[in-house]
């Protein structure tokens, strides 16, 4: 599978790339500056330059998947978390891909209820989460709770309506992502996800904790 991570440079993506680049995917790291091609490249990935706000047709071209782990890290969330993911949804559709995973936020589902410093951000996650929803491909939306840079357990929990005030490494963060993209319980699915007890291929078996 030739998988798109858009976000590749950052805390999470990094993770993603290099997890995909060790596997039996072929994987392309979309980064927005050509300095940071060479950071990608060490990672075992094909760079690819493109920017999220505008035409990212020769970054999707030809790919099977996308794992969108990128963020504005509050600096631009309507252009990049909203109309950045949107973009890429769209031109993911147009091109042939057929597989998005996307990486949102805990409290995306209820922005109102959010810390007020926040709302702003996760409105543009949920309204990503909808159009990614509402297009024809196979998805996965990923919440997780408050990431930290611990080393990661390899162990999560899942879940619907999970505690908000949990956290989970970024790198747990990232092989659930990886892990998603061929895991088929969770095809169609949006699920939050903590640090737990659970093998992340055990949890994503049951991604939303049904009985």
């Amino acid at each position: 599978m030739q998988v798109l991570v858009a976000g590749s440079h950052g805390q999470v993506g990094q993770h993603v790339t290099k997890l995909l680049a060790e596997s039996a995917h072929d994987v392309r790291g979309m980064v927005r500056e050509a300095s940071q091609v060479a950071d990608i490249e060490a990672l075992g990935a094909e760079a690819v330059v493109a920017d999220l706000t505008e035409d990212v047709t020769h970054a999707v071209d030809g790919c099977d998947a996308v794992v969108f782990a990128a963020g504005s890290g509050g600096d631009d969330v309507w252009g990049v978390d909203r109309d950045g993911a949107v973009n890429l949804v769209e031109a993911a559709e147009a091109h042939g891909v057929e597989r998005f995973v996307m990486l949102s936020s805990l409290g995306a589902d209820s922005p109102a209820d959010g810390p007020e410093a926040l709302r702003e951000y996760l409105r543009a996650k949920a309204e990503a989460d909808d159009r990614l929803r509402e297009s024809e491909l196979t998805y996965t939306i990923v919440r997780p709770g408050r990431l930290t840079n611990e080393e990661g357990t390899g162990r999560i929990r899942t879940g619907a309506d999970i505690d908000p005030d949990g956290d989970v490494p970024r790198e747990d963060v990232a092989r659930t992502l990886v892990t998603a993209l061929t895991a088929e319980r969770t095809y169609g699915v949006t699920f939050e996800m903590l640090g737990g007890d659970d093998a992340i291929e055990d949890a994503l078996a049951n991604p939303l904790g049904e009985d």
